[in-house]
């Protein structure tokens, strides 16, 4: 029996840039939410510890999602890959043994 993983499977490149893309999101989340907390910390108690632990959280999302988008477009620009034929091309039995 084969396994689930042999013709199902979609290309590694494709994983990487699927999961990219739901990290991606994931960080946009992030980042909405540490940018309104920092807004609204910035203006109920400016300069407090609260609003800068924000902003530090902020920066930390920001650079992740800038690092996932950055991936999955050098992933997606990259194209597919296709294997590499290394072998010589197979000659017939007849141009191999030809007559003398």
């Amino acid at each position: 029996m084969a396994s689930r993983n042999d013709h199902r499977a979609a290309p590694p490149r494709t994983r990487q840039i699927r999961q990219l893309r739901r990290i991606r999101a994931f960080y946009g989340a992030g980042f909405a939410l540490w940018a309104a907390s920092a807004a609204w910390t910035g203006l109920e108690s400016p300069g407090s510890r609260q609003m800068w632990v924000a902003l530090l959280l902020l920066g930390v999302f920001t650079g992740l999602l800038l690092t996932a988008t950055t991936w999955v477009r050098r992933l997606e620009s990259a194209g597919p890959r296709r294997p590499a034929h290394h072998t010589a091309p197979r000659m017939t039995a007849a141009s191999q043994h030809g007559t003398p």
